[in-house]
């Protein structure tokens, strides 16, 4: 595993780019999992850190964490009143839309009883900046569509992003469980891109105990960065 990249850092906070694949902390979802953003992170300053939100453990990008616990408290704070401007960018299936509002409740828990898990709200906008049409047929079509979307979250589900994109039928690619298999098989076989294509890269707020505005921005990387090269995608 790469050293993390810190982002930023302050007496307060601390932001790494996550790459791609490594989880961020324990959960049953990463059982089997030997390394963790956050124990590596704590090595890496020789302190503890406090987590202030999540990112699935297929993205990567913009993690931000606490170097004290009312530094943690401060920030989850400023994300639980949607405080924070959070923005992704995200490889989907077929041309999207220019633009679009998604505003469709979903479950807490993406393991919940459908049947009987309260609905919360949740949003998201996109917009797209990018698009490819590749000579690969994929069934039923003769050729393959992708977009590029500058995506921004107004709430924190869980795998918001991802459930909401497929729900308009432009799912993530390299998604598997909310994904579309054909598709994510074709970047595989034919552009040996194994990752999910979903990155986190910025995060802006106004900080909790300065009152400053701090953006913390990062862009694409590896697989992700050698997709949108090839795709002729620079205009992020």
């Amino acid at each position: 595993m790469p050293e993390l990249q810190i982002l930023y850092a302050d007496e307060w906070y601390v932001a790494i780019h996550k790459p791609p694949g490594l989880p961020v902390h324990r959960s049953r979802m990463t059982r089997n999992a030997r390394r963790f953003a956050i124990q590596m992170l704590r090595e890496r300053l020789d302190h503890q850190v406090k987590l202030v939100h999540r990112l699935d453990q297929g993205t990567s990008g913009v993690l931000l964490c606490g170097r004290t616990t009312e530094a943690a408290r401060r920030m989850m704070r400023l994300f639980s009143t949607r405080s924070v401007e959070k923005r992704y960018l995200a490889v989907v299936r077929g041309h999207a839309p220019d633009e679009g509002l998604i505003h469709r409740p979903l479950t807490r828990d993406i393991l919940a009883n459908h049947q009987t898990a309260r609905l919360l709200p949740a949003e998201t906008r996109f917009r797209s900046i990018g698009r490819v049409e590749l000579p690969y047929p994929v069934r039923p079509h003769p050729t393959a569509r992708y977009s590029l979307l500058e995506v921004t979250p107004r709430t924190g589900r869980m795998h918001q992003i991802r459930r909401h994109l497929r729900g308009i039928s432009h799912p993530v690619i390299g998604d598997r469980r909310h994904g579309d298999n054909h598709h994510n098989r074709l970047f595989k076989e034919a552009l040996r891109c194994h990752r999910l294509l979903l990155c986190a890269t910025r995060l802006a707020f106004a900080h909790p105990f300065t009152g400053e505005p701090v953006v913390i921005e990062t862009a694409p990387d590896g697989g992700f960065a050698a997709i949108c090269e090839r795709f002729g995608w620079h205009h992020f």
